[in-house]
Parts: structure tokens; C-alpha cells; sequence
């Protein structure tokens, strides 16, 4: 069911955008203005990022300006910012408008300084200064990615007057599923359910039904960490304090679902050396210009291997039949370390790999490529004897794959791991150092054994 209703999203998508292509073809603006009226901001936002540059332009200018904020917290980091650098301080202020300290913060980030001054400008005071509190840290902790709109009570209070509160308010912030306890100083001392709240008799003190605050998030804590806090309490919303336990803001499961989101395809897209950020329909030179160095990279890389090749070449002369093979270890070699890199790097990302189980992993892998190699010996040195007939060339192929499979799982552990206490991302940089490794030592023990017994 799931992959039909994909399936079938996708087709309607791909039926909208050709028929607003066709429409902005044809000068047909109007018709086009009327169907992003229909549409949602995440669908619009969709529709942008599908769109050749020239056709995005003027498809934003015919976006209503009351929704632009919207469109943009859901729009990539590439497109977001082509279209960010051609509005207007006063425009980019207008488009922030109702959005959530945290989403503006995120988007003046992006900005030259001195744009998201001119923004920071045109807002009011309580919002600028809102914002000015989220800049103040880093984009990946938490303060950086909390919403400081949060609803607070005190303790010494009857639940029928925080209902009464709630109601002179009027609304609660998005995503609201507790309200935040504190005492005269603004510190954190426990959290009100909204369940608990509506299902208690309106003259019990909130003190009285309150639940701690052990589990408060600190300002500056990772956001990844974050994730996995929510993760595996199931939290909805969580607060944010500072060193002398404030409450600060808080951050939401929306908030959570998009850096899981973005951590998942930065690593399936830095596994081929490409910014997960990058938008689809960049300019020639720019997607050239970032795609160069990744692939500047994998030639130093393939010339170290090649190298080890050419240390054997009066080897390869003499027997073509080793030529033929060679490339079977390094290949085999490539595809088992790669498996390992991809296990690692995801238990590191979700933080079940540390210092204390690292050793018994390093064992474990090694022992599974140490299996692994005496069944692919086994299978691919009885393929070349009944190939070829010769027994010894079957034992040489058979030792350097075991070899190969053995140093593949050591070091699908240890380079992921080495590269980030290195501030390296392993999900850049690991497959590629990987398949170095297995190449160079595949190809040695390969070709350094035919030298030894058959030439």
C-alpha cells in the first residue's frame, strides 16, 4: 500500500510539473498562480526544487508572499539559497513572519551577515531578539535548534488556573504535548502532561502532579545526541536549560525528524562525494567545480594502486593468465570492507560504537573476514585450477583472498573509526580509503606470491 501511494504521489508530481512548464512556456502566468493557490507549501517547495533554475524564479514570484516563509523552511540548503540571495531584507523579514525562532534562525544563517542584519532589522523587537538568542550558538547543538516559544506555569498554582491561562491565551505553540514548570528565577523544576492537566479535578496543585525535570536537554548538547534522546524516550517536545538550569526553549519532534532525515542522506549522498545539499538542477560550472575534488581524490587514489601494479609488471609479462586474475582479490576485497564500513559508520551515527566495545567489534569482523576468506578461497581457488590446470596459481589466488578478506573487516573498523577521532567524516571519506587499502594489499600479496612461486 505504502509503495502504491508513493508511486502514485510521484506520478502526480511529475504530471503538476509538466503541466506548470507548459504553462510558464506559454506565458500562461494566471493559470499558474491559481494552481500554487491549491497547493501546500511543502508541495510548492517540492515543485520548486524539481524545476530548471529559470522556470524556479518564476514560479517563486508567483508564490503568494504570506506562504514564502513556509515554502522555504521546507526547501534544500542549495535551492533555498539561490532564491533567498535575490529578495529584499524587508521581503525575507515579511516571509518570516509567524515562523518558529529556530526555522528563522535557520535561514538567516545561510545569509551573508550583513543581509541577515538588514532582516534582523526589520523585525520587531521581542522577535529579534528571540532570534539574536538562537544565533548566539552553534547551528548543530541545541540551542541552536530550539524554538523559545514555550509555555511556563508555576508550582504553586491550581490546575483551574493554568486552564484559565490557557484559555485567556488562546493558542499553544505547535507541538505542545507538556507545559514547562519553573520558579521565580526562570529555572526548570518539572513538566505538566497536557493529559495529565485535562484529566485532573481543577483544585489540585500543580506541584502536586508535576513530574520531574532530570531528563532537560542542556543548551549545548549535540544534535545528534538529541536524536537519539528522542529516539529512545519517544518524546514528543523536551526542554532546553542552560548551565544554571533556566529553561531556555524547547525542541520538537519536527525539529528531530529533520536532522534524522538529513543525517541519512549525507551519508548516502558523501558515500559518491557530493554535498547532500546539492541541488539537482545547479549550473554546469558549480556541479562540475564540487564533483572535481572528490574525483581528484579517487585518482590519487587509483594511481597508489596502479603503482603496486607496475612494481610487478615484468611478473605480468611473463604470465598472462595473473593478469587475467588480478583484479578478483582487490574486487572481492573492495565489496567485503565496504559492507564493514557501511556497519560501522551507522553505529557510530546512532552511538553504539565507543571506546569500550570497539576492541570486541575489531575481533568480531576480523574472524568474519577470516571465515569468509577460507570459503572464497576455497570456492575461487577451485575455479581457477579446473580454469586454468595449474594447482599452484589456485593456491596463490586462494591465500591472497583470504589475506585480503582478513585486512578488509580489520580495517572497515578502524579507518571509519580513526577518521572521526580525526574530525574526518567517515561517510566522505571511509569507502574510499577502504577500497585503497584492499586494492594495494590485494594486489601485493597477489602479485608478490606469483612472483615468489610462479616466476
Amino acid at each position: 500500500m505504502a509503495e502504491n501511494y508513493e508511486v502514485e504521489q510521484s506520478n502526480q508530481t511529475h504530471q503538476t510539473l509538466q503541466e506548470v512548464s507548459r504553462a510558464i512556456d506559454n506565458g500562461m502566468f494566471v493559470h499558474v498562480r491559481r494552481m500554487l493557490e491549491d497547493m501546500e507549501p511543502e508541495d510548492i517547495a517540492h515543485l520548486l526544487e524539481a524545476s530548471p533554475p529559470k522556470s524556479r524564479l518564476v514560479l517563486w514570484q508567483l508564490t503568494d508572499p504570506e506562504e514564502q516563509g513556509e515554502i522555504l523552511e521546507e526547501l534544500s540548503e542549495d535551492v533555498k539559497d539561490g532564491i533567498m540571495v535575490r529578495m529584499q531584507p524587508e521581503q525575507l523579514a515579511a516571509a518570516t513572519e509567524g515562523m518558529d525562532t529556530d526555522d528563522v534562525a535557520y535561514l538567516l544563517r545561510s545569509l551573508p551577515n550583513h543581509v541577515s542584519q538588514d532582516v534582523l532589522a526589520q523585525m520587531d523587537t521581542q522577535d529579534r531578539d528571540r532570534v539574536e538568542q538562537a544565533l548566539a550558538y552553534p547551528e548543530d547543538t541545541a540551542g541552536g535548534m530550539m524554538n523559545t516559544d514555550v509555555v511556563t506555569i508555576r508550582s504553586d498554582v491550581t490546575v483551574d488556573v493554568v486552564l484559565r491561562y490557557l484559555r485567556m491565551r488562546g493558542e499553544l505553540p505547535e507541538a505542545t504535548d507538556a507545559l514547562y514548570v519553573v520558579d521565580e528565577n526562570s529555572r526548570l523544576i518539572g513538566s505538566l502532561p497536557i493529559t495529565t492537566l485535562l484529566t485532573t479535578q481543577p483544585d489540585t496543585e500543580v506541584l502536586d502532579i508535576m513530574e520531574d525535570s532530570d531528563e532537560a536537554i542542556p543548551v549545548d548538547m549535540d544534535d545528534g545526541e538529541i536524536a537519539s534522546l528522542f529516539e529512545r524516550r519517544n518524546w514528543v517536545s523536551a526542554p532546553v536549560v542552560d548551565e544554571q538550569h533556566q529553561l531556555v526553549g524547547r525542541i520538537t519532534i519536527d525539529d528531530v525528524v529533520d536532522i534524522i532525515r538529513e543525517d541519512a542522506e549525507h551519508s548516502m549522498m558523501s558515500m559518491a562525494g557530493l554535498d547532500d545539499e546539492e541541488d539537482t538542477f545547479a549550473p554546469v560550472l558549480k556541479s562540475a567545480r564540487s564533483r572535481s575534488i572528490w574525483l581528484g581524490a579517487n585518482v590519487l587514489a587509483a594511481l597508489a594502486a596502479a603503482s603496486v601494479s607496475n612494481l610487478f609488471e615484468n611478473t605480468l609479462e611473463q604470465m598472462a593468465a595473473i593478469a587475467v586474475l588480478m583484479t578478483i582479490v582487490p574486487s572481492m576485497g573492495g565489496v567485503a570492507g565496504n559492507q564493514t564500513v557501511a556497519l560501522v559508520i551507522r553505529g557510530l551515527a546512532v552511538g553504539h560504537i565507543g571506546d569500550s566495545n570497539t576492541r570486541w567489534l575489531l575481533t568480531k569482523e576480523a574472524l568474519v573476514g577470516l571465515l569468509n576468506g577460507v570459503i572464497w578461497a576455497c570456492i575461487i581457488g577451485g575455479v581457477v585450477v579446473l580454469w586454468k590446470g595449474n594447482w599452484i596459481l589456485g593456491g596463490i589466488i586462494a591465500a591472497a583472498m583470504m589475506a585480503n578478506l582478513i585486512i578488509a573487516g580489520v580495517a572497515g573498523v578502524t579507518v571509519p573509526i580513526m577518521l572521526k577521532k580525526m574530525k574526518i567524516d567517515p561517510a566522505l571519506a571511509g569507502g574510499m580509503a577502504l577500497t585503497t587499502i584492499t586494492d594495494m594489499v590485494g594486489l601485493s600479496v597477489f602479485l608478490g606470491l606469483a612472483t615468489l612461486f610462479l616466476v
